[in-house]
């Protein structure tokens, strides 16, 4: 009956301390944020490698440490920390979307476009997963699979400024040229001054050329 009891507050104990241990976690990971969002990037780096010690389990504070890195341009620092988030928690959308942006200044336009599509997988939503999706696709020359992105996007947000700008731009590379200055121009009428440079350059030289 002794060993129950002493095994039970044995567990009992262990359990407790995993609660604290998360709890500390958390809370470090929270002091990190106020760092990282007042540009306190050293002191934000400390609060998460602490945070890390007090649970190695816990995605929020590797992922936010691989955010800092990416601060400090430190890539592939980042990449290891995302891919550590991931491991603990393979549903962590907003980890795969941050790897994809790492893969894409990479230049690692195919595993970008893998990242992305996880996280749309994850989230229908996702609006800037589905615009560097987009963007990406755009590097390979996928232009269908690109401009049907940026119509996702304008399904979800009919005033999505950006989505009209690289649809308009996806539009004339694909020989869309009509189309692809009409959405230029509603992306200028909603604000977007560089979509009237690229009126000028890609819509009006046509017309006078006579170019299709």
């Amino acid at each position: 009956m002794q060993k129950i009891f002493l095994l039970s507050l044995t567990c009992l104990l262990f359990t407790f301390s995993a609660i604290a241990q998360k709890e500390n976690a958390q809370n470090l990971t929270a002091k990190g944020l106020e760092h990282f969002e007042r540009r306190e990037y050293k002191e934000a780096l400390s609060s998460f490698n602490k945070a890390i010690e007090a649970d190695s389990l816990y995605a929020q504070a590797f992922f936010m440490r691989g955010n800092t890195k990416k601060m400090f341009e430190d890539q592939h620092g980042a990449m290891k920390d995302l891919n550590l988030a991931i491991d603990i928690n393979p549903k962590f959308s907003e980890a795969y979307f941050e790897r994809g942006n790492i893969k894409s200044v990479l230049q690692d336009y195919y595993g970008a476009i893998d990242d992305y599509t996880k996280t749309i997988n994850l989230n229908a939503n996702h609006v800037e997963a589905l615009l560097k999706r987009g963007q990406a696709k755009h590097q390979l020359e996928a232009y269908e699979d690109a401009i049907n992105d940026c119509t996702k996007i304008l399904t979800i947000n009919p005033r999505n400024i950006d989505a009209y700008f690289l649809r308009g731009i996806l539009r004339i590379e694909h020989g869309q040229a009509d189309k692809g200055c009409l959405d230029l121009s509603k992306a200028g009428e909603m604000g977007d001054l560089k979509a009237y440079e690229m009126i000028r350059d890609k819509c009006n030289q046509r017309l006078a050329t006579g170019r299709p």
